[in-house]
């Protein structure tokens, strides 16, 4: 008589140099625990000894985004379901206390309890280079302004003949005006017994200095602009036509989603992790009231909130859902709530998504 296999859970704790992974079977029962390297070689280690147990129903790894990518995305290579699961079970925690052990455990009960159910981003696509871009160009826009900042704050205490000289130049001018200054000597351990000359040669060195490090950074930028609007237009063209979105505000949307669209079911599922969802909010004699969300994506609210605000400017059936709203009585945050909703519609219907997966058809938007 054939036997049934037994269908078995994983759950992975995750950090820097090791993963800690723990096996329940479908009746919660603990299985084995164990501990492996974090590279290429312990994840085969980790998959091999898991499938031991029994045959793989799914495998929830915490911290998808940071410790745990590379981990999911060589499990999803393996073809194995992988399951994000990023918030511990806190009565848990309190009662049975904290380690690895512990922590990989709830988080294989996690998924078997279905508590944790979200498909992690692929992080293995064109939108992860898009994501990686952004990053290094939001680091260095930062660094771009903290020198300029920094180029400012010496060039008001400089000496007077060279202050009066560069106080009054707008900010390029003035960069380009500090790359041609010319101290007197790079050395400046030779102008020790003349204070003043010492003093005007240091400082025509650091403006000169920051002023190429803010031309470098500049550049750098330009060159990321470059990169990101290529991506950006050959990923997701139709995104970058809706009018209000842009290349960097398509590129936000693009992140949010990941390189697996069809990962998020609905565009009601889309709208939650943007933010955009109405949340209820009735208790006892209390039924029908909704607040506003403040959990998901943050910058993917901002960026619905940016093309909502263009659209009630610039966008005539967006200016005439305005009227209309207003006469009925609405008020000018409840508008833009409801458009916010809306335009988280039209986004989700224009994200790229697999050819094999058909997104859920999207309702008219007045947007």
């Amino acid at each position: 008589m054939a036997t049934i296999a037994t269908r078995v859970i994983g759950g992975v704790d995750t950090h820097k140099h090791t993963h800690y992974a723990a096996v329940v079977d479908e009746h919660g029962r603990l299985l084995g625990h164990r501990e492996f390297p974090a590279r290429d070689r312990g994840y085969a280690q980790l998959l091999e000894w898991i499938r031991g147990h029994g045959v793989i129903a799914s495998i929830g790894v915490e911290s998808t985004g940071s410790f745990g990518a590379s981990l999911s995305r060589f499990l999803t290579a393996a073809n194995v379901r992988v399951i994000e699961v990023n918030r511990p079970n806190r009565l848990a925690r309190r009662l049975d206390g904290k380690s690895d052990r512990l922590d990989a455990e709830q988080i294989a009960r996690a998924v078997l309890g279905q508590t944790s159910t979200a498909t992690p981003k692929a992080k293995s696509g064109v939108v992860e280079v898009i994501r990686t871009l952004r990053i290094t160009r939001t680091s260095a826009v930062k660094a771009r302004t903290q020198t300029f900042n920094t180029l400012w704050g010496v060039m008001i205490g400089a000496p007077s003949p060279l202050r009066d000289d560069l106080v009054a130049l707008t900010k390029r001018t003035l960069i380009n005006r500090c790359l041609q200054l010319d101290p007197e000597t790079d050395d400046v351990l030779t102008l020790i017994d003349a204070p003043e000359q010492l003093l005007t040669a240091g400082v025509t060195t650091a403006l000169r200095d920051l002023a190429r490090r803010w031309k470098a950074l500049d550049e750098e930028i330009t060159t990321l602009n470059k990169q990101i609007e290529a991506l950006v237009r050959s990923t997701a063209p139709e995104l970058v036509e809706l009018h209000g979105v842009g290349i960097e505000l398509a590129g936000q949307f693009l992140v949010t989603a990941g390189d697996n669209a069809e990962r998020i079911r609905s565009e009601a599922a889309f709208a939650k992790l943007c933010g955009v969802a109405p949340q209820p909010a009735s208790s006892g004699r209390t039924t029908g009231r909704h607040r506003l969300s403040r959990s998901g994506d943050r910058a993917a609210n901002s960026a619905l909130y940016i093309v909502t605000i263009v659209r009630m400017r610039r966008h005539q059936p967006t200016r005439d859902y305005l009227d209309r709203r207003t006469a009925e009585g609405r008020s000018k945050r409840e508008i833009i709530r409801c458009l916010k909703r809306y335009i988280a519609r039209e986004i989700y219907a224009n994200l790229p998504r697999s050819a094999t997966v058909d997104p859920e058809p999207a309702l008219p938007s007045v947007a």
